[in-house]
């Protein structure tokens, strides 16, 4: 029986695969998601102390507390997304002014599935397998932003899928460790970007070549422990994910086309109060800084340090390492019920003399509020669940870099001409069925 149960999950993540890799969205930790399955979003994805909520993509060390445990799930997800542009372009000789206004991003509504399986190996160890979309950015401006006449939109099309192959073990009553082999597949297009043609190393491979698509690969560990009654403790740390190349956008992504997902890792603790309820912290940091494609800040070519789009040194989206808060609450005290509340903040990656860019990317919300429950459904173990993500509004404004006041320039002072203010706010719906 264990067997064929086995066969069907595998076969249905692979299905799975294909429909995830047609999906995108807007993560809210940057580009990664506030949280995985409904359960974990319920709580702002804290709880790296907490098993329950552990199966999508949690401490790799808690799945051996699950029992045999199956789940699928759907996202629905509302990324708003708008730049606006004060103050008309300069038109000096060797400048890049931007069309004055308030553009608004177009694609709006996301699907986001995702699908796992723990199966107990013995009363001591388990194995999991898991697959869920970590997000990406993506953004569809019905404009010629950059005024690039040969596309009609501009924007960017990144999503990421994580299948995940977890081993947990308890090591003592009361401590267990996990390591997850992670598989990455990754896909991106870029529209509109031509008239950036003069700064990169390869005009050819920098926009409107479609979809590409890469592999990779790394690993995640974890550790759990309970320290007294009630008291847990738990800890992951996932590597930096080694992708091959975009080729078709060598000439876009610093190191001809290499666009790595940075490591993290995660510290917290969770309190279970009494039966009825349990309160989680964690802190997390994101290194955006370990990928040049991500961090690289922007560079015009007046600037002595100027290094073309596609090599090493050029042109990323300035992206800083983060620092992400997460606090949760669980209330089971309503039988049949699960009742769940969180708060995640994290710091802005976008400095404001990064925004130019970042139009295309505007990955600056910070902080989320979450609501979700869960309905058992008889004895049987089967349970219904929901969860509700609002990322309140955020912005940033700087300058625009490439433009500068024409009659300050006659007097030797390049002054800054145009503002740029990235906004957005999200809502997130997320429905699983446990089994």
């Amino acid at each position: 029986m264990m067997k064929n149960t086995f066969k069907t999950i595998i076969a249905a993540l692979f299905v799975m695969a294909g429909i995830i890799s047609t999906q995108t969205a807007q993560a809210t930790d940057g580009y990664f998601g506030v949280g995985y399955g409904a359960q974990n979003i319920g709580v702002a994805g804290a709880g790296v102390a907490w098993y329950k909520n552990s199966l999508i993509s949690g401490n790799p060390a808690a799945r051996v507390l699950l029992g045999d445990k199956y789940q699928v799930g759907v996202g629905f997800f509302n990324p708003n997304r708008d730049y606006t542009v004060t103050g008309n372009p300069s038109g000096m000789e060797g400048t890049f002014g931007l069309a004055p206004g308030k553009v608004e991003s177009d694609s709006k509504l996301f699907l986001m599935p995702s699908m796992g399986a723990n199966w107990m190996i013995n009363d001591k160890s388990s194995f999991s397998a898991t697959l869920f979309g970590n997000g990406g950015m993506n953004t569809d401006y019905p404009t010629m932003t950059f005024g690039d006449q040969s596309s009609e939109t501009t924007g960017v099309d990144l999503a990421q899928m994580f299948l995940g192959m977890t081993y947990s073990r308890k090591i003592s009553k009361n401590h267990s460790f996990g390591v997850t082999a992670l598989l990455a597949y990754s896909y991106f297009e870029a529209k509109g970007l031509a008239t950036f043609g003069q700064m990169s190393s390869a005009p050819s491979k920098l926009t409107n070549n479609g979809h590409d698509s890469a592999l990779g690969y790394g690993f995640r560990l974890g550790y759990l422990g309970k320290i007294t009654k009630g008291l847990s403790i738990g800890a992951s740390y996932q590597t930096m994910l080694y992708m091959s190349k975009f080729k078709d956008y060598a000439g876009l992504f610093a190191e001809q086309g290499d666009f790595n997902i940075p490591s993290t890792w995660t510290v917290g603790l969770a309190y279970e109060i009494n039966e009825d309820w349990a309160v989680m912290a964690d802190f997390k940091r994101i290194n955006y800084t370990d990928v040049a494609s991500v961090s690289n800040e922007m560079r015009t070519p007046m600037d002595p340090k100027f290094s073309p789009l596609g090599t090493d040194n050029g042109t990323g989206f300035g992206w800083q390492d983060i620092n992400v808060l997460k606090f949760g609450v669980e209330y089971a005290g309503i039988k049949g019920w699960t009742l769940r509340g969180g708060y995640s903040h994290c710091d802005q990656p976008v400095s404001s003399s990064e925004v130019m860019f970042n139009i295309l990317a505007p990955g600056i919300i910070e902080d989320h509020i979450t609501v979700g429950c869960s309905k058992e459904l008889g004895d049987s173990g089967k349970a219904l669940h929901l969860a509700v993500v609002y990322a309140m509004p955020a912005s940033v404004k700087g300058y625009n870099p490439m433009d500068f006041d024409a009659a300050q320039a006659m007097l030797g002072n390049m002054v800054p001409n145009q503002t740029i203010e990235l906004k957005m706010n999200q809502i997130e719906v997320e429905v699983a069925f446990t089994f």
